[in-house]
C-alpha cells in the first residue's frame, strides 16, 4: 500500500497476559511478523511482562516495545507509578499517554497528559498521543471541538523538532471494544481535522510529517479499506492484538 508515511501498527494489550502468555504471544508474533519491513510495529504489553518480553525481542528487526502508560515524574516518591528511566531499561521505545481508558478511569485531563508527552520525549521515548470524542459527544456534532481542544491541549509547548517524534491516535471512544467502527470516510474526516489543526498549531511540514493511527475496533477485515485512507497511517490495536493470527492478519491487510 502505498503511502506517503510509513504506516505503524501498535499492539494494546492493555491489563492482560501473564508474563508466560505474553511471552507465547510475543514469540508467535515474532514467527509471523519477524521479516516486516514495510510497517512499524509495537506491542504494548503490561508493565509486569516489559522485561521479559524486551528479551525475547532484543534483536527483533520488525517489532519495537511499547509501555502503555508513563508518569510524568521522574524518580522519586511517586506510589504505584513507573517512570521513563525504568521504562528505557526494558529497551521501551513508545509509550502510549492519554489513552481513553485512562482519562476515563483515571481522570487524566489534557495538562497532566502534556506533562507526560514532554517527559517521554526528554527521555527520547515516542509518544502514542491518544484524542477521541464520546459517543454523546459524536451525537451533538462536538467532534471537532472536542478533538481541537485535545490536540491543543496536549501538544502544547512542544517544538516542531519534537513533534517529528510524536505520533497521534485517533480513537473514538464509542467505537472502543464496543464492536462498532468508524466507517472509513468518518475516520478519513477526523485525521484530515487533525492533520489541519498541527498545521495551525505548527506548519504544514510537520503536518505532513506527522503520523496519526486510527484505534477503534480494527480487525483483520477492515484493515485494508482504514489504511487507504490519505490521512490514516496506521493502527492502535485493542483486542484484536491479544491474537496473534488477527494482530498478525492486521498488519499484513495493511501492507
Amino acid at each position: 500500500m502505498d503511502k506517503v508515511r510509513k504506516l505503524l501498527i501498535a499492539g494494546n494489550w492493555k491489563m492482560n497476559k501473564t508474563v508466560a502468555e505474553a511471552l507465547s504471544l510475543a514469540g508467535d508474533l515474532q514467527r509471523e511478523l519477524g521479516l516486516v519491513k514495510e510497517v512499524d510495529i509495537v506491542i504494548c504489553p503490561p508493565f509486569t511482562a516489559l522485561s521479559e518480553v524486551s528479551k525475547l525481542i532484543l534483536d527483533s528487526k520488525s517489532i519495537r516495545l511499547g509501555a502503555q502508560d508513563m508518569s510524568q515524574h521522574n524518580f522519586g516518591a511517586y506510589t504505584g507509578d513507573i517512570c521513563a528511566g525504568m521504562l528505557k531499561e526494558f529497551s521501551v521505545r513508545y509509550v502510549i499517554l492519554g489513552h481513553s481508558e485512562r482519562r476515563q478511569f483515571a481522570k487524566e485531563s489534557d495538562a497532566l497528559i502534556n506533562a507526560k508527552t514532554k517527559a517521554a520525549l526528554a527521555a527520547s521515548l515516542k509518544p502514542i498521543v491518544c484524542v477521541g470524542e464520546t459517543l454523546t459527544e459524536r451525537e451533538a456534532n462536538l467532534t471537532e471541538k472536542v478533538v481541537d481542544t485535545q490536540i491543543t491541549g496536549c501538544l502544547a509547548g512542544l517544538t516542531k523538532d519534537q513533534m517529528d517524534e510524536v505520533v497521534i491516535a485517533y480513537e473514538p471512544v464509542w467505537a472502543i471494544g464496543t464492536g462498532k467502527t468508524a466507517t472509513s470516510q468518518q475516520a478519513q474526516e477526523v485525521h484530515q481535522f487533525i492533520r489541519k489543526r498541527i498545521t495551525a498549531l505548527f506548519d504544514d511540514a510537520v503536518a505532513k510529517r506527522v503520523r496519526i493511527l486510527y484505534g477503534g475496533s480494527v480487525k483483520p477485515a477492515n484493515t485494508r479499506e482504514l489504511m487507504s485512507q490519505r490521512d490514516v497511517d496506521g493502527a492502535l490495536v485493542g483486542g484484536a492484538s491479544l491474537e496473534a493470527r488477527s494482530f498478525s492478519d492486521i498488519v499484513k491487510n495493511s501492507i
